[in-house]
């Protein structure tokens, strides 16, 4: 018999690097609708249902559920999908998980971020309440007041309050249970992997102190508050929270500007550093973080392929100053001159032969001063 798993849905190119997004109780993945979209830009995007939530079977999770019960079943999903070590990202339940995650099975998550959740959840009380409520009466009445404790007035999103009132009573309130149990203050400071703290600064439910809690504690983490935003800030604020998992997951400009220094050599980037100016300094910081922070450092193609497609594209436009450059750079990607010459040859056939006359002058001139140099 096939062991049931965690509903999911995968997005983005096989070969990216993994990322899990989990969901706040109450619910689904819809939760992640305008962010994960553009994750799965750079990423192997993984969102996944609760038990009983979504499209996910209600029979596994039961009474007296914790939240290492949960981690077990998103690594269970994760080992189906032959993910060895994973990014993660949740929300409020969906952050204890990764929490978990990153204090007991450290080996599996390459990077972390926690968005409105916290170590603890205000004592057992009110969730084992909640639970015996919503096992006595289901979850109409509850999500009758989703909107207040998941969005700032006036704002809504009527997918996820009815997945809200659509969910497994059962299971709802097992989940409830395993908030009351919760409580990681005591061990933050063993949590290892990089960490992201997001808070919504109109939260009720976590508020910004929660997570200000975690990024105190856990050696090296950051923190990020997000003005307008509630306890469901993916769905509220998306543009604020995927410019952070971005900056986290990517590495952003730091990571980026590490590829452009092994591709276009210290020398050049220095130069090009030293220019910057306030006029250029965002533009700088748009090729550093896109370009060479998610176009170059996407698996998919070598670095010798995108070198050849890259002096492609610049005889095709005429930039033969660039071109200049990326001939450089191709010799550091690991191409020869005779490589190199076949590629412009090429452009001659769909370029146009005046274009690649030029690109082989150009071409010529810096293996010439390469020779010298040597």
């Amino acid at each position: 018999m096939t062991e049931k798993l965690l509903n999911h849905r995968a997005e983005g190119p096989a070969s990216a690097p993994p990322l899990l997004l989990g969901p706040s109780l109450g619910t689904s993945y819809a939760l992640w609708d305008k962010v994960a979209p553009e994750l799965s830009i750079t990423h192997r995007v993984v969102r996944f249902d609760l038990p009983g939530h979504g499209g996910s079977d209600a029979g596994l999770i039961g009474p007296g559920a914790t939240v290492g019960d949960l981690a077990g079943l998103v690594l269970d999903l994760a080992d189906s999908l032959g993910l060895e070590r994973f990014a993660y990202a949740g929300v409020s339940l969906g952050g204890a998980v990764g929490l978990h995650l990153a204090l007991h099975h450290p080996e599996r998550v390459s990077s972390l971020a926690v968005i409105c959740s916290s170590a603890h959840f205000n004592g057992a009380g009110p969730w084992q309440e909640r639970a015996a409520l919503v096992r006595r009466e289901g979850l109409a009445g509850l999500a009758e007041s989703a909107d207040a404790r998941w969005f700032t007035p006036g704002f809504t999103v009527p997918e996820l309050v009815a997945d809200h009132r659509d969910a497994d009573p059962g299971a709802y309130a097992a989940c409830c249970e395993a908030l009351a149990a919760f409580d990681l203050r005591e061990r933050l400071a063993e949590i290892s992997v990089p960490t992201l703290l997001v808070a919504g600064r109109e939260d009720p439910a976590t508020p910004p102190a929660h997570l200000r809690e975690i990024a105190d504690a856990v050696p090296g983490a950051a923190l990020t508050e997000i003005p307008g935003a509630s306890h469901l800030a993916p769905a509220e604020r998306p543009e604020a929270v995927l410019t952070a998992l971005r900056a986290h997951f990517s590495g952003g400009a730091k990571r980026g500007m590490e590829v452009r220094r092994q591709v276009l050599g210290d020398a050049h980037v220095d130069r090009a550093q030293s220019r910057q100016t306030p006029f250029t300094a965002r533009f700088q910081d748009f090729i550093s973080r896109y370009a060479w922070g998610e176009i170059w450092t996407d698996p998919t193609l070598s670095r010798r392929e995108r070198s050849m497609i890259t002096l492609t594209a610049l005889v095709a436009h005429g930039h033969y100053d660039e071109l200049a450059m990326h001939v450089r750079a191709a010799r550091r990607n690991g191409l020869s001159p005779e490589e190199i010459g076949a590629v412009l040859l090429q452009t001659a056939v769909y370029c146009g032969v005046p274009a690649a006359n030029s690109a082989f002058a150009t071409a010529q001139r810096v293996l010439a001063e390469e020779d010298q140099a040597d």
